[in-house]
């Protein structure tokens, strides 16, 4: 199921799409539907489609200022903030994501909270001797915050085990609200699984990727590489929460 999660979206996202075009229009000898994936593969790569996606996404859950966020019994960072591994292992392998972890760590030493949950993420693939919820404890505690104040969650797999894991957590400590940390557009479908698990949380939307303020202009319509990668996760992300709000029997 899992490997299905990962790799069936592949066929209804833009690279299988333009490349089942392309293939096609190659069989049958279509010079039309070559043009149609090629332009669909323009359409993508343009950072104002991918900009605009991705802000639709930000913008149903806006940033909070950290003052403004009220005291809660626990902050929950999602996983997906370290890399593979480097070989010497002397410094973290940091992702885009890293915002996350930062955020929660401010929120813990601001007093908003008295516990700081990482998720014990570890992916069948990846070659990793301790969850990644175990080494960002560490780099926390490299951080400043108390080991005593930081929690690692069962083994988890995706947003959904994540929701149910904390969902448990909470039960048995007794806690009743989370502050609940994630990238700006990866919020939509994290708070559509953890309501559905049960929890009570304030969702702290980071790492936002469009800029709204920003006026339009002729880059907007050169295609990028990075665009066309945040097309991608742009659809990925809203397959995803169609998926979860789907009514279950």
């Amino acid at each position: 199921m899992l490997f299905l999660n990962k790799l069936l979206p592949l066929f209804f996202l833009p690279f299988g799409i333009v490349s089942g075009l392309a293939l096609f229009a190659f069989w049958r000898r279509k010079p039309w539907v070559g043009l149609l994936a090629l332009g669909l593969f323009y359409l993508c790569s343009m950072p104002l489609v991918s900009s605009s996606l991705i802000g639709w996404l930000e913008t149903r859950y806006a940033e909070i200022p950290l003052e403004r966020v009220e005291p809660v019994d626990a902050v929950v960072v999602l996983g997906g903030i370290l890399g593979p591994r480097s070989a010497a292992q002397l410094q973290p392998n940091w992702l885009e994501t890293v915002e996350r972890f930062d955020a929660g760590v401010a929120l813990v030493q601001s007093g908003k909270a008295g516990r700081l949950v990482f998720t014990g993420a570890r992916m069948p693939w990846e070659d990793r001797e301790t969850t990644e919820g175990a080494e960002l404890q560490r780099l926390a505690i490299a951080r400043g915050v108390p080991p005593g104040k930081i929690v690692v969650t069962r083994l988890i797999d995706n947003t959904a085990t994540e929701a149910a894991a904390i969902a448990g957590l909470m039960k048995e400590q007794g806690w009743r609200r989370i502050i609940l940390v994630t990238t700006g557009w990866h919020m939509p479908r994290s708070a559509l699984l953890f309501r559905k698990a049960g929890v009570d949380f304030i969702p702290f939307p980071v790492d936002f990727r469009s800029d709204r303020t920003r006026t339009l202009s002729a880059t907007d319509f050169v295609p990028k590489a990075e665009a066309w990668q945040m097309t991608e996760t742009a659809i990925r992300e809203c397959y995803g929460w169609m998926y979860y709000a789907l009514p279950r029997p």
